[in-house]
């Protein structure tokens, strides 16, 4: 897939649990490892904004596209 999800990464600078993050934006644990492995067909506008505002970042910093 050419879009990467960075979630991971942002998690780890933040020193933020997948538990957690999943509790503030309001997912489960089981759709937030969908997102951080790559998984998900979609993302909601809201839920790209609920993610970036519980990580205080970009959607850029979150999503990188890569050539195949």
């Amino acid at each position: 897939m050419p879009i990467v999800v960075r979630i991971d990464v942002e998690l780890a600078k933040r020193k933020m649990s997948v538990g957690e993050f999943a509790d503030r934006v309001g997912l489960t644990p089981a759709n937030v490892a969908v997102l951080k492995n790559g998984r998900a067909k979609a993302v909601r506008f809201s839920t790209l904004e609920a993610i970036c505002r519980v990580l205080e970042c970009q959607p850029g910093d979150l999503l990188e596209w890569v050539a195949d």
